[in-house]
């Protein structure tokens, strides 16, 4: 079952800033994984994060972090950061 991506106002303005090779990375994880299976957690790409936190799961793609929840149908991206920065999202750990 293919899942419907949504991006949030946030996430569409971080992917904005990034460089295009960097956004093209992203965007092309975003359609491998996350369309086909965003819940399948792997040791290196997909993590479920432990609640309470902002997002559901993380997907991990080279220096950046793509922050996301998932419904029945549908993965909503919610924020896209750099390690650094998404170390500061989820409060000090990763």
């Amino acid at each position: 079952m293919a899942y419907e991506v949504r991006y949030s106002n946030e996430a569409l303005e971080q992917l904005k800033r990034l460089r295009a090779l960097d956004r093209a990375a992203i965007l092309d994880q975003i359609e491998q994984v996350l369309i086909v299976n965003p819940t399948t957690e792997s040791k290196a790409r997909v993590k479920q994060l432990r609640q309470p936190a902002a997002t559901q799961y993380r997907l991990r793609v080279g220096e950046f972090r793509v922050f996301y929840d998932v419904d029945q149908v549908t993965v909503l991206i919610i924020h896209v950061l750099s390690k650094t920065d998404s170390i500061d999202y989820l409060g000090g750990s990763s």
